[in-house]
């Protein structure tokens, strides 16, 4: 079933010209700098991007037909700082962050949905090695190899999470729990972290356990409506649309106050800070003052921008 409904005139033009897809166009960057001089072929770096990129844009994550138009945008980005950890030249740890975005309706711009850096990534790569994932084997048969695979599907189906939700209400649900079936069955070994509840309060496991826990539904009932409702409806009536989103926002302030501190907060505004701003700054002076006080609540990394805005 495909999933874009205002797409649809040209999807059926794709259609006929046999122009399926698979979900992602990604683009991946291995940045090295501070391991050169390591030891390491520096073939390795080029092996193990193509190995990613093949893994993310060639494997079919869904059981949608996607247009080649359809496929979702995104980027990898994998900054190593350490190689040979525990002894091992093939193992190196570093930072993973990822960036997405959806097409906005009748508009030029495309709306991020993700923007992350997770920084608890520790993985071997071995060069001549094909990078897969299963479902029902993520821990593989050697967890720090089998933690690349699965730190990266994970990422992808959360991705595809949020913006199947985006579509439609909680149409996520079944990417997220794809997830969550990741982190159930995550690698577990020396130097791996990120996967469990007890480690912190700010890893992958909390991210999908609040995007499936209810106290959080307000979160994805404000995401939906913010894509759908808000900006796909934004080129027609801008004015309503805008207000939708902003007017919104107290529901968000309400989750955030029973639920304090929370990840997904955190992780929600650093895709979306600055639409946010974009939205204050169309909308009367006069009438930001009670937004820019929730938002700088909710996002207090950014809230001297909102605060700016006064």
């Amino acid at each position: 079933m495909l999933r874009r409904l205002f797409n649809i005139i040209l999807l059926v033009a794709c259609s006929c010209i046999g122009a399926y897809a698979q979900e992602f166009n990604c683009k991946v960057t291995i940045m090295h700098d501070k391991i050169n001089g390591s030891g390491v072929d520096p073939q390795l770096y080029t092996s193990m991007q193509k190995a990613i990129l093949d893994l993310v844009n060639t494997r079919k994550w869904t059981t949608d037909e996607f247009a080649a138009t359809e496929r979702i945008e995104c980027n990898i980005f994998i900054n190593l700082v350490s190689g040979n950890v525990n002894g091992d030249p093939n193992t190196f740890s570093g930072t993973f962050s990822i960036q997405a975005s959806r097409p906005v309706f009748n508009a030029s711009y495309t709306s991020s949905i993700v923007n992350f850096v997770d920084k608890d990534f520790t993985f071997k790569f071995s060069q001549f090695t094909p990078l897969n994932f299963d479902d029902n084997r993520v821990n593989g048969v050697d967890a720090v190899s089998s933690n690349l695979p699965a730190v990266v599907a994970y990422y992808c189906y959360l991705v595809l999470a949020l913006d199947y939700d985006s579509f439609s209400p909680n149409g996520g649900t079944t990417y997220l729990k794809r997830a969550q079936n990741i982190v159930n069955n995550a690698p577990d070994g020396k130097g791996i972290s990120g996967w469990k509840a007890v480690e912190n309060n700010r890893n992958r496991y909390w991210i999908v356990d609040q995007l499936l826990n209810q106290r959080f539904q307000e979160v994805r009932n404000f995401w939906y409506s913010m894509h759908r409702e808000g900006l796909d409806s934004m080129s027609m009536k801008p004015n309503e649309s805008r207000n939708r989103i902003l007017t919104n926002i107290k529901k968000l302030y309400q989750v955030n106050r029973e639920n304090p501190s929370s990840i997904l907060m955190q992780f929600l505004f650093n895709a979306k800070s600055d639409e946010m701003l974009r939205l204050l700054e169309a909308t009367p002076k006069q009438e930001r003052g009670q937004y820019i006080t929730l938002l700088a609540q909710l996002d207090v990394a950014n809230s001297q921008k909102y605060n700016a805005l006064k």
